[in-house]
């Protein structure tokens, strides 16, 4: 049976102020527990119904709770079968050599930060760079909007400005005064530039883009790109020419 800290505990991990002190996040369903747990993520509680007991021997310190009392844990509207918490990795180095880096500049939507994660993962992008006013990757709302790929891409906060004053690497980012990405040679190694949703890329890290580069509209009068689409996109361009 559930104690009433143990439901506390995972509740507060909502916050980021108890995140940051804890250093530790939830994961939630079978797809993101089980591929978190894939790749090495060691849980330091695990909850679950019968179902998921049943089918994860491999997994006894799981605590065998009823579909109501993972209820009462989760942040789901419609909990599935399994909660985990987890430690927080610790932040590693930029791999040295990468292709393709993304670069967050400020992105505040959860959803928004969840879906670029899973971009990153599909075009097989390991590195992602944020920004210290980008939205935290480790709550729950973004982690579950990663399906699972949280557990393959390395993500660093960092101050921005200095992390793109200190590279020698070509800096791409889309910006309204750029140039058709169609139609422009672009590098084979590069960080991209990803800006908030609102204001784009900032001020001071405008002036640092090197490769300035536009998705162009087919239709006037369509809406401005979503960040994540335009994320989608950059990164099917450069990929698909390498």
């Amino acid at each position: 049976m559930l104690s009433k800290s143990q439901i506390k505990f995972v509740k507060q991990l909502e916050q980021k102020k108890h995140r940051q002190r804890e250093r530790r996040f939830v994961a939630e369903g079978p797809k993101v527990v089980g591929d978190l747990l894939s790749a090495g993520f060691f849980p330091t509680q695990l909850f679950a119904t019968q179902e998921w007991y049943e089918a994860h021997t491999e997994q006894p310190s799981a605590v065998l709770i009823t579909a109501e009392e993972l209820q009462k844990l989760s942040f789901l509207q419609h909990p599935q079968q399994v909660l985990g918490v987890f430690p927080i990795p610790p932040v590693s180095p930029c791999k040295l050599g990468a292709p393709l880096t993304l670069a967050l500049d400020g992105i505040q939507d959860p959803g928004n930060l969840g879906t670029i994660i899973r971009i990153a993962d599909w075009f097989g992008i390991e590195e992602i760079v944020c920004s210290q006013d980008t939205a935290d990757a480790w709550s729950p709302k973004v982690v579950q909007a990663t399906m699972g790929s949280i557990a393959r891409v390395n993500l660093t906060y960092t101050n921005l400005k200095e992390y793109l004053t200190n590279t020698s690497l070509p800096i791409c980012g889309t910006l309204l005064d750029g140039e058709n990405i169609y139609q422009q040679e672009l590098p084979r190694q590069a960080i991209i530039v990803m800006g908030n949703e609102g204001n784009g890329i900032s001020q001071p890290i405008r002036p640092l883009v090197t490769h300035r580069l536009f998705i162009p509209r087919f239709r006037e009068g369509a809406e401005s790109l979503n960040v994540a689409i335009a994320t989608a996109i950059t990164c099917s361009e450069f990929c698909r020419r390498f």
